[in-house]
């Protein structure tokens, strides 16, 4: 039987399956119509949303939940702008209030972000342990941002955490993947004995290559907002990291050529006209 080449399964995040494995933020948009043609052209089925108060309502007292389709869309809702374990716990309870009120599927998880300072937007490793272990005990399936550091990331899952999310690169900067080599450590200790354990690049990305890139690590999946958001044409940008993800995933499952220091004819050698 001839084997699908299209095939692959699918990505299990806690208690939610999805088939794509891009993940998209709804920030930065110049426009909420601009932010929902983008997420329909990426193909995403999971969408983070900020919920503080100050990040669903703009200038205008529109409501950003008014333009995703709940139906389709299974929100992620995450702590952005927090400081601190305490403020991050009461940020992630508001948003499983908000969506158990919606009906939303999106109510039992969180995506958890507790960072150091605004300069660099790089989590502190303590508090972010802190409110893992919090939410979890709460009852939280908790995808959590973290640096790229192997001991924290293992520490992390050793503390509940649903899928541990280390950063490419700062937050919006657009460096792309900056350390291969400690992902691909993050990627040996979490899923050592455990191979279907989730593991998703979050943040950084500044364009294409930067999720295939990651998905060729053998990540499980790419979140980014600001890479379609701050791109000059959006939505094109968003067609292309959604086949980026696609086409890093199945290069990783078919597995590159080792690397040679010569060339290696492409051609057989014998049988030539002439030999």
């Amino acid at each position: 039987m001839t084997q699908d080449p299209y095939h692959d399964k699918p990505l299990v995040l806690g208690s939610h399956t999805f088939q794509s494995r891009l993940i998209v933020g709804t920030g930065k948009y110049s426009t909420f119509d601009m932010m929902k043609d983008c997420l329909e052209a990426s193909s995403a089925e999971v969408i983070t949303v900020a919920v503080r108060r100050e990040r669903l309502i703009d200038a205008d007292g529109r409501n950003i939940l008014d333009y995703i389709d709940l139906n389709r869309y299974t929100i992620l809702p995450n702590t952005a702008g927090c400081f601190d374990a305490a403020e991050a716990v009461r940020v992630a309870r508001l948003g499983r209030e908000i969506l158990e009120g919606l009906g939303n599927p999106g109510s039992n998880w969180v995506k958890l972000e507790v960072l150091g300072d605004k300069k660099t937007l790089l989590p502190d490793p303590v508090a972010t342990l802190d409110a893992t272990r919090e939410l979890v005990a709460d009852g939280f399936e908790v995808l959590v941002y973290t640096t790229d550091d192997p001991m924290t990331a293992q520490r992390l899952k050793d503390a509940g955490a649903t899928s541990v999310m280390p950063a490419g690169s700062p937050i919006g900067s657009g460096q792309g993947i900056l350390n291969p080599n400690n992902i691909r450590i993050c990627l040996e200790y979490l899923k050592d004995g455990d191979p279907d354990y989730p593991v998703i690049v979050d943040a950084g990305v500044g364009q294409s290559s930067d999720v295939s890139g990651a998905m060729e690590l053998g990540v499980d999946g790419v979140l980014l907002n600001t890479g379609i958001a701050g791109a000059t044409d959006p939505l094109r940008m968003a067609v292309a990291m959604k086949l980026a993800c696609q086409a890093g995933r199945f290069s990783h499952l078919a597995g590159r050529i080792p690397k040679k220091l010569y060339a290696t004819a492409s051609s057989p050698e014998t049988g030539v006209i002439g030999s």
